[in-house]
Parts: C-alpha cells; structure tokens; sequence
C-alpha cells in the first residue's frame, strides 16, 4: 500500500518516536496542545490540524496516542465520521497504543465493526529499538495488516500477538525499560561506590546491559547459562550473585511486572 495518510491523535513521545519511524506516508498530527503538535509535526516534516474530527476523515490508519483516561473522549468525537465512512465502505483502521482499552471496548464505543489494532510499544521505540506488540480484530484486512507491520517495524521489532496477552505485555514490555533503566542506574551506583568516576561508571553499566541482553537475542542461549558462563566457583561474579539474591533480587522484579501487569488490568 503506496501513499498511505495517517493521522496520529496526541504528539507526545511515543506519538512521535512511531510517526519518525514510518516511512512514504502523508502524515498530520492532532492535539489539544497545538503548539506541542506543531513542534512535533516540525520535526518529522508533517502537518497540523484543527480537530479530531478532522484527522479521522481521511486517513487510512488513524493513531490512538492519547493517555487511556482520554481516549473516550476522542473516541466519541471521531465516532460520527467513522461511522459515515463505515457506510461508504472506506474505513480507517484505528490503531490505539492505550493500556486498559481492549479492541471490544473501543468498538462498543465507536461502532462494532470498526476495524481496530491494538499495540503496545516501550520507549526505545524513540530510537527504533523498541518492542511493539500488535493485535488486530478480524474486520483489519490482511492488507492492511501487512502495511500496518511494514510501517511499525520502522520503530523497532514488532511481533503480531493475541490480545490477551496485551496486560501481560504491558507490564513487561511497555512498563521493562524504567526497571532496566534502574537497575543500569544502581549498577552504575556500585560502580562509583568501588571508585569510578560518575561518567565512565554510567557508560560501563549502560554498555554492559547493552551486551547481555544482545548475547540473549544473538547466542539464543538461556540467560541462566549464560550467567553461568561469567560465575567461576569461588569467583567474584558468584559473590555478587549471592549478595543480589540475599537481597530478593528475583522476587523484586517479578512483583514488579506482576504489579504493572495487575495495574493494566485495572485500567478496563
């Protein structure tokens, strides 16, 4: 699908970082906040308009970038165009990044035969190294689809899923990088303890992150054999490990998730 136009609904980051990666297509943002959209819009070489209402009139895929408390609102003011271009055989596909709001619950707001995609990206999507999970509801052609993947890969790897693992995802996936970003955090932090300098203590921790978690996608190896690559008996690795289980290392990341992941449920 060549000249596709897309709307996207909200210009903050994670608008941005999706509408940057995407490639050959006419691009507008809508935002309540005109003068954030117009920066945003500045940047990718798009454009601004006035309303929502307006954005959902001719694209092809309209993008839902707005937090889950507001997307009612939105949904309700684009629902009257939708409708009329239900009727005239010529839908959008609404593509909604909101936590909480499941494909049967836009539609009930919108119409019930809307075609929707759900997908839940993380932040490194703003440096095309994000994870975003798709799910489509059956009135998504394989089309569109197709397109749909094409256009995303563009801000990281994209992997078509059911949706009932979407809660499951969020609290991984779309909540992981601030847990990584402080786990990157406090190593650096032990790393200043022992007596480096801030600045190379953050590069090593950062970098040492970086690594690990490209061996896990490269190697295809299990993490638990890889750590047990680094941990010699008697080692300093093997120490250190014992410390971080002393300290309920594990546990505290799994409650982590499982907290994010029961907070997406309640957001229904």
């Amino acid at each position: 699908m060549e000249n596709l136009k897309l709307s996207c609904i909200g210009s903050g980051n994670m608008g941005f970082a999706l509408m940057r990666g995407i490639n050959k297509a006419d691009i507008v943002f809508a935002d309540t906040d005109t003068e954030k959209a117009q920066k945003t819009a500045a940047a990718l070489g798009a454009s601004v308009i006035n309303s929502n209402a307006e954005a959902a009139e001719k694209s092809d895929f309209i993008f839902l970038a707005v937090k889950p408390q507001v997307l009612q609102a939105v949904l309700e003011e684009i629902a009257p165009v939708i409708k009329k271009r239900l009727a005239a055989a010529n839908s959008p596909v609404l593509v909604s990044m909101a936590a909480g709001w499941s494909i049967e619950k836009i539609q009930t707001v919108v119409s019930q035969n809307v075609p929707v995609a759900r997908i839940m990206p993380n932040t490194p999507a703003l440096i095309s190294k994000g994870m975003i999970a798709l799910a489509i509801s059956p009135e998504v052609s394989s089309e569109k689809t197709t397109a749909l993947k094409t256009m995303l890969q563009g801000a990281g790897e994209v992997d078509l899923v059911d949706e009932k693992f979407f809660n499951a995802i969020t609290g991984l996936s779309g909540s992981g990088p601030a847990f990584a970003y402080l786990f990157i955090e406090a190593l650096a932090d032990g790393g200043v303890l022992a007596g480096l300098p801030r600045d190379k203590a953050l590069r090593y921790a950062a970098q040492t992150v970086w690594g690990s978690a490209s061996m896990v996608l490269e190697t295809g190896k299990h993490p638990g054999e890889l750590k047990d690559m680094v941990a010699s008996p008697g080692g300093t690795t093997i120490s250190g490990i014992a410390a971080l289980e002393a300290g309920g290392f594990r546990s505290s990341i799994i409650e982590a998730v499982k907290a994010a992941w029961k907070r997406a449920g309640e957001l229904c």
